[in-house]
């Protein structure tokens, strides 16, 4: 998969450890910053395919992308189902 993608995603304009937090305030800071991107999909994707089992992609985190893989395994594709919606606190 190519990935000229990244170049339009919103992390560009991120410091690459945002997306690699250490507790779960900082995956939800991520995921946040993940929910406008307009390369959302082709992300999560990319990391699917990849296996990539660290950091926060596609607006998921580590945990959601095994249950997307364990579904897609088990013949369910609905990734929306996986993937909660992002809650923003204020």
């Amino acid at each position: 998969m190519e990935t000229e993608w990244m170049a339009n995603g919103n992390c560009r304009f991120v410091p690459p450890a945002t997306f690699f937090p250490s507790d779960g305030v900082g995956v939800e800071h991520a995921k946040q910053i993940c929910a406008t991107c307009p390369v959302v999909d082709t992300c999560l994707e990319y990391a699917l395919e990849q296996r990539i089992d660290h950091g926060v992609w596609g607006g998921t985190s580590e945990r959601q992308r095994r249950r997307i893989l364990k579904k897609r395994r088990s013949g369910r594709t609905n990734v929306q189902a996986v993937v909660a919606p992002v809650v923003h606190h204020r």
